[in-house]
């Protein structure tokens, strides 16, 4: 990997030149939270952000996307071409989009997924956790790959990563932006990791997390926090690696319709229900049980289904805290 600098003058001349790429998005504040909408100036973008509502998922797997297309009697494909630029990405979101990578780009690749991968640029940048963070504990508070360019804070610019072939061909076109890393710039940079690592407020207990709820399965805790919670979907609508969705299709006339995918929520009582009118997840309580097991859920290949960015917990309109409901059930089995 490749470490240069790029000092605070040249950031703005930075910024314009990832316009060559595409459209450029970036956190903005709308209201009181956090979102990634399209940019034209650097002011415009707020680089100490904690977190934004939706994730940058929704460039990949969108809300509500039409993928096929019926005209004249023919299916057609809805892949759309052309570059764009998700500019400050935090470790955890790089990581939920790698966890996304092994789900649409293993065979069989996901075509729209794919399309939009291939044509992203992604900066990521460094972040002070704030009190719902808990992404250390999953070891997604620093990316090592999924980027292109990763920018660290230094007292005066930043510290750049680059990740990617597409990062380095923009650094080579753009080579009179970046100075060689000084020993002071890297003492900088350690100086701030070792002060992020000590911020992190939050910590979830992993160790045979898996093992503890299967063990936990009858455990009163569920019940009590499936009692509280709204079953109203919104830590699945935040979450950086939920993909459940659901098909379906409209039809605009007798020889006109488009084909939907659009997200689902495995806390919608709809969600369980299959042929013969049969539900296998019938209760709230078998649905919010569920959602923890799917997250906690261990893949040696992948670690797991929670990156620890904080957002169902900041956006869950009951409260309910995710690493508090874990440490409960676990304590259960004491």
């Amino acid at each position: 990997m490749r470490y240069i600098k790029l000092s605070s003058k040249n950031f703005e001349r930075f910024f314009k030149a990832l316009g060559i790429w595409g459209k450029v998005y970036g956190p903005v504040k709308k209201g009181d939270i956090y979102s990634f909408q399209e940019v034209q100036r650097l002011e415009e973008i707020v680089l100490d952000y904690n977190r934004t509502m939706l994730p940058p998922k929704k460039f990949f797997v969108r809300p509500k996307d039409t993928i096929l297309r019926l005209k004249n009697g023919k299916w057609e494909n809805d892949v759309e071409e052309g570059g764009f630029v998700l500019f400050g990405l935090h470790s955890c979101d790089i990581h939920g989009l790698k966890i996304l990578d092994k789900v649409y780009l293993e065979e069989p690749v996901d075509p729209y997924y794919k399309a939009r991968r291939e044509s992203a640029f992604i900066v990521g940048i460094s972040c002070i956790p704030d009190e719902y963070c808990f992404c250390r504990s999953l070891g997604t508070d620093f990316a090592m790959d999924g980027f292109d360019l990763f920018l660290h804070e230094l007292p005066d610019g930043w510290l750049v990563r680059v990740g990617s072939v597409k990062g380095h061909e923009l650094v080579w076109k753009n080579e009179e932006l970046f100075d060689e890393v000084t020993d002071e710039d890297i003492q900088h940079f350690r100086e701030f990791e070792e002060r992020r690592a000590r911020s992190f407020k939050r910590k979830l207990s992993k160790e045979g997390l898996a093992d503890m709820l299967d063990l936990a399965y009858s455990s009163p805790v569920w019940k009590k926090y499936a009692d509280i919670c709204l079953a109203c979907g919104n830590c699945n609508m935040v979450c950086p690696t939920c993909r459940c969705y659901e098909v379906c299709d409209k039809w605009i006339n007798a020889y006109e319709a488009v084909r939907e995918r659009r997200y689902d929520s495995c806390f919608m009582e709809n969600h369980g229900l299959v042929a013969g009118g049969h539900n296998f997840r019938p209760t709230r309580l078998d649905r919010f049980r569920h959602r923890y097991y799917c997250k906690s859920y261990f893949d040696p290949s992948a670690g797991f289904n929670c990156v620890g960015c904080g957002r169902c917990d900041e956006f869950c309109p009951a409260g309910i805290e995710h690493v508090k409901v874990l440490d409960e059930v676990r304590g259960s089995l004491q």
